[in-house]
């Protein structure tokens, strides 16, 4: 996905948002704005915005010297999530098709993301996803390549949605492995976010070797790239990782709410659709 210059405004909301989540002083948040406002323009908008994104969270870093803003609203919704499980693996057990219902589910934590905001409530999240209509529902393929697969890489998105993936990576039942940041970056799920999820007891674990947003493989570990290139199947989860993902020519899924109205415009679908869609 390239960048549209609708995104330019959403990188300075971003960048005062996590500025504000740790320092109240006015002339550090100005001084990122100005910082931001520089950068900008080295860009082109042939790359994809979390390319961008990328530097616009370093620069809050490197002013505030707060490398994981999103540390006290991640530990919450691990928590928050973790409660829900039990809830979760019901919906599972009374459903008609237990592998559909699992990706709703995952689908649904999906809506755990302060980029994009942060006013949401998961319970109501989830019994509307299990619901509603998908507006691409590759499901038959994904439902083929799933029972064909021996290697799945599932790329992670948010932390707190990590216990939605796990449902999903349960009912797969096949070798699976997971993979989150090198380090903190936005709300993303790393390797301490997976384990507190207990991701780990049912997954290999692996960082991608990135802290940039999505999967932006140039940045990405040889280790990571080597689970990449020899998967059956990609499951890849969120926004941030069809950004960076859509145009690659892999056996990826993409599994998302489209709560971007850029990135629903680039799909093609309504703004706050639920996605289970094929890739190229």
């Amino acid at each position: 996905m390239k960048t549209y210059l609708d995104c330019i405004p959403c990188f300075f909301k971003q960048a005062l948002e996590a500025a504000r989540m740790v320092t109240n002083d006015k002339e550090k948040q100005h001084e990122i704005l100005n910082r931001v406002a520089r950068e900008l323009p080295r860009f082109s908008l042939n790359g994809a915005p979390a390319e961008i994104g990328s530097v616009v969270y370093k620069i809050v870093h490197e002013i505030t010297g707060d490398s994981d803003p999103y540390k006290k609203v991640k530990e919450k919704y691990n928590r928050i999530a973790l409660s829900l499980y039990p809830k979760l693996k019901q919906e599972i057990e009374r459903s008609t098709d237990r592998l559909l219902t699992a990706v709703r589910i995952a689908i649904a934590g999906n809506i755990i993301d302060f980029v994009v905001g942060a006013k949401f409530d998961v319970e109501k999240e989830l019994q509307k996803t299990l619901t509603c209509k998908f507006a691409i529902f590759d499901y038959e393929d994904f439902k083929k390549l799933a029972e064909q697969a021996e290697n799945i890489l599932y790329l992670a998105d948010n932390a707190g949605e990590t216990v939605f993936d796990r449902v999903l990576i349960e009912e797969l039942d096949k070798k699976v492995t997971y993979a989150v940041k090198e380090a903190p970056i936005i709300n993303d799920a790393t390797i301490e976010d997976a384990k507190f999820c207990r991701i780990d007891k049912i997954a290999k674990v692996i960082s991608n070797g990135s802290d940039a947003p999505g999967t932006i493989l140039s940045l990405c570990s040889k280790e990571f790239l080597t689970y990449y290139n020899q998967a059956d199947l990609i499951i890849s989860k969120g926004q941030g990782n069809y950004e960076t993902l859509s145009e690659e020519k892999r056996p990826i899924f993409f599994l998302l709410k489209a709560k971007c109205p850029i990135i629903a415009q680039d799909i093609g679908v309504p703004e706050g659709s639920i996605i289970l869609m094929k890739g190229h």
